[in-house]
C-alpha cells in the first residue's frame, strides 16, 4: 500500500503528550497519559496506571486495544522500546536530564556554524 505524502504525515505524525488526563480524552491519548506518568512500563504497567487514573477498572476489550496500539505505535518507531524477560517495555524518549556538555566550534563541519 502506497501512501501520499498527507497520509504519510498523519500516519507518522510525533506524539504529544497531553497535559493533563482528561477522562473523556480518547483511548490513544489517556494511553499516551499513563505511559509518561510511569515514564517505562510494559502494557500491564500502563493498564495499572490508567485505571488508578480512571478510578474505574479497565475492561478486556480495553486491554486489548492499550496492548495493540502500544506495539503499532513501537512498529512505527513512534515509541521506543527493549524487551527483557520476554516482556516489552515502552518509553516515550523524552529528554529528562538537561546536556550538562559543551560544543567545541572549531569541530564543526563547516556550513553548520
Amino acid at each position: 500500500m502506497t501512501l501520499t505524502d498527507e497520509e504519510f504525515r498523519e500516519e507518522y505524525k510525533p506524539l504529544q503528550v497531553p497535559a493533563h488526563f482528561y477522562a473523556a480524552d480518547s483511548q490513544e491519548n489517556k494511553m499516551i497519559f499513563a505511559l509518561a506518568q510511569i515514564g517505562e512500563g510494559s502494557a500491564d504497567d500502563v493498564i495499572a496506571e490508567l485505571k488508578k487514573l480512571e478510578g474505574t477498572p479497565v475492561n478486556e476489550q480495553q486491554e486489548i486495544l492499550v496492548r495493540a496500539h502500544l506495539e503499532n505505535l513501537y512498529n512505527k518507531g513512534l515509541l521506543n522500546g527493549s524487551e527483557g524477560g520476554g516482556i516489552m517495555q515502552y518509553d516515550l524518549s523524552k529528554i529528562t536530564e538537561a546536556n550538562s556538555g559543551a560544543i567545541n566550534p572549531g569541530l564543526l563541519a563547516p556550513g553548520l556554524d
